[in-house]
């Protein structure tokens, strides 16, 4: 069993199913050793979660759990680029929080930990990033979060 998925496994972790995109976009990107991830919304077998503005219709403590929910989905996606092999991540070198938020909200670093939370349990140091969090206006579908991220990836073996 590889590191990650020994260490997945110690955390109770399994990782979700993935849809395809959903518009005129791919849902990552190997470009030489960078994955890209396109963002990802709190999303359940097909199915929305923690729907709404944060701070007005969902509390930043759900939010943090939607910013959680998307960073596994995150993590689900640079499974399935990687043919399961999460052991070739090197690192995450950066992630992008976008949180529905209502004009005044200021707790948009605190959502989003629960992203960077999250990859660091999963991948130790290697998940530890550079991060922006940033407020929206609305986001897909209604979410409350939405997530993207880029990783280094090591040459399949």
């Amino acid at each position: 069993m590889s590191v990650v998925a020994a260490r997945l496994s110690e955390l109770g972790i399994v990782l979700p199913s993935i849809a395809p995109a959903s518009g005129n976009y791919i849902p990552h990107r190997l470009v030489g050793n960078l994955l890209f991830v396109s963002g990802q919304i709190p999303r359940i077998d097909g199915v929305e979660h923690y729907v709404g503005v944060v701070g007005q219709d969902i509390s930043p403590e759900d939010g943090y759990k939607a910013a959680r929910l998307c960073a596994l989905n995150i993590v689900a996606r640079v499974n399935a680029a990687l043919d399961g092999d999460l052991d070739r991540v090197l690192a995450c070198a950066q992630l992008r929080g976008f949180v529905n938020a209502p004009p005044g909200f200021r707790g948009h670093p605190a959502v989003i930990d629960g992203a960077s939370d999250l990859l660091v349990e999963i991948f130790a140091e290697k998940g530890r990033h550079t991060r922006t969090a940033l407020g929206a206006g609305s986001l897909p579908r209604g979410s409350s979060v939405e997530v993207d991220a880029i990783f280094e990836v090591a040459p399949k073996a």
